[in-house]
C-alpha cells in the first residue's frame, strides 16, 4: 500500500509564516497531494481551530504541535552546541500529537502564557530600538507596535514581523527603486541591499540580519527569563497531551554538525536518558544520504521520527517535502515519515499502534 505524504511542521500566522492565513497553507497542501499536515507555531495552540476545521473541509489529516526554545543549563555550562548552532545550550523543542481540544491548565498554561509574553516583549523592545535608530538616520517615519501586533500578527510577535512591517512602511514611501536603495544604505549604516527591492523575502532577511540580529541598531538579547529549562518545556508538552520531540539539525550546508548531534549514538543514547523517544528533522536543511543515515538509524533505535518544512521565513515554498539536494523524498524517507505521523496519530487520538493510525489517516483523507 502507497504511504501518503505527510508535512508534520507547518508554522502559521498564529506564530510567523510565508503564508498569508491557514487557508493558504492548506489549500497549497491539498493541491500538492500532501495528506497530513501537522500545525507547529511557537508557544501557540490557538490556531489548532481554524486548522481543524479547515482540514476538514479539505480532507487532510490535522496533527496538532507546537514549538519553544528551552534551555539546557548542563549543555550551556559545556560550551554545547545543540540545536542552535551559535548559542551553547539553547534547545529548540517540539510537542507532536498534542489534545484537541486543548486541554493545558494550571501551572502548565501560566508557564506557557508568560514565555509567550516575554517572547513578545523583547520583540517589544526591538521596536523601540529601531525607532530610535530611524530617528538617528531621521527616516521620517516609525513602526507603531500595536499596530504590528494588531494588523501582522494573531498574537504572537516575532522579530520577523518587524522585518516585515519595516519593508512594508519603506515601500510605501518611496516608489522609485533609487530612493529605495539610498534609503536601504542610510539604514544598514553605509552597507548596500544585496537583493532586489521587489524580493520580499530577501529584502526582510537582509532587514533582519542588519539590525535585529547581534551587532544590529535595533538587536536586544533576550531574557533569560523567555527560556524556560528543558525539563519545563517537556512537562508542558506532556500536560497539554502532547509527545516531546527533538528537531535535529544534521548537516549544514557546508556538511558540519553541531557538537551535541556529530556523534549519533551517543546522541540518541543522551536523548533517551533525557526523557525523549521523538525526533523530527526540517528536510531541506539536509542531504538525502545523511537524512536517511540519521533518520533510518534513530527510526531502528525506537524513536518516532517525522519530517516538515517550518515555513517561518517570508519564503513561500511547496508544502511537499524535499532535501537540499533533491527535489523530493526517497521512498525510504517516505515511509519513515509516514509511519512516524501514524504513530503521532495514534497518540494524538488516544491509539497504540502505527497500524491504528494509519486506519485512522485513511478514513479522514478518503
Amino acid at each position: 500500500m502507497a504511504v501518503l505524504d505527510v508535512n508534520g511542521h507547518l508554522h502559521t500566522p498564529y506564530s510567523f509564516s510565508a503564508f498569508t492565513g491557514v487557508t493558504q497553507a492548506l489549500d497549497m497542501a491539498a493541491e500538492e497531494g500532501v495528506k497530513v499536515v501537522g500545525i507547529n507555531d511557537f508557544y501557540s495552540m490557538d490556531g489548532y481551530k481554524e486548522w481543524s476545521e479547515e482540514c476538514g473541509k479539505r480532507r487532510l489529516f490535522p496533527l496538532f504541535n507546537i514549538e519553544f526554545i528551552s534551555l539546557n543549563v548542563e549543555d550551556q555550562a559545556n560550551g554545547i552546541r545543540v540545536n542552535d548552532p551559535n548559542n551553547p545550550g539553547r534547545t529548540y523543542l517540539s510537542g507532536k500529537g498534542l489534545s484537541y481540544p486543548v486541554i493545558l491548565k494550571g501551572e502548565e498554561a501560566a508557564q506557557l502564557a508568560a514565555v509567550k509574553a516575554e517572547s513578545n516583549a523583547q520583540v517589544a523592545r526591538m521596536c523601540e530600538k529601531l525607532n530610535i535608530h530611524l530617528d538617528a538616520i531621521k527616516a521620517g517615519f516609525n513602526i507603531s507596535f500595536s499596530q504590528v501586533e494588531k494588523e501582522l500578527t494573531r498574537g504572537s510577535i516575532r522579530e520577523r514581523h518587524l522585518a516585515t512591517a519595516l519593508r512594508l512602511a519603506i515601500d510605501a514611501r518611496f516608489s522609485a527603486e533609487a530612493d529605495k536603495l539610498a534609503f536601504y544604505e542610510r539604514l544598514f549604516g553605509g552597507k548596500a541591499l544585496k537583493s532586489a527591492p521587489v524580493d520580499k523575502a530577501a529584502v526582510e532577511n537582509e532587514i533582519r540580519g542588519n539590525l535585529l540580529k547581534s551587532g544590529g541598531a535595533a538587536f536586544v538579547p533576550e531574557d533569560p527569563k523567555a527560556f524556560l529549562p528543558m525539563e519545563t518545556v517537556q512537562r508542558i508538552i506532556e500536560a497539554a497531551g502532547g509527545i516531546p520531540t527533538y528537531p535535529f539539525l544534521a548537516d549544514d550546508a557546508k556538511g558540519n554538525f553541531t557538537d551535541f548531534e556529530l556523534d549519533l549514538q551517543k546522541a540518541a543514547d543522551l536523548l533517551k536518558k533525557r526523557g525523549f523517544r521523538s525526533v523530527e528533522f526540517i528536510t531541506t536543511r539536509n542531504t538525502t544520504a545523511v537524512l536517511e543515515q540519521y533518520a533510518g538509524y534513530l527510526k531502528d533505535e525506537g524513536f518516532i521520527v517525522s519530517f516538515g518544512s517550518e515555513h517561518n521565513t517570508p519564503a513561500l515554498e511547496p508544502i511537499k517535502l524535499r532535501t537540499r539536494d533533491a527535489a523530493g523524498l526517497s521512498d525510504k524517507l517516505k515511509e519513515i515519515n509516514y509511519n512516524g505521523a501514524c504513530l503521532i496519530a495514534a497518540h494524538q487520538n488516544g491509539l497504540k499502534t502505527a497500524e491504528e493510525g494509519d486506519l485512522l489517516i485513511r478514513k479522514a483523507t478518503e
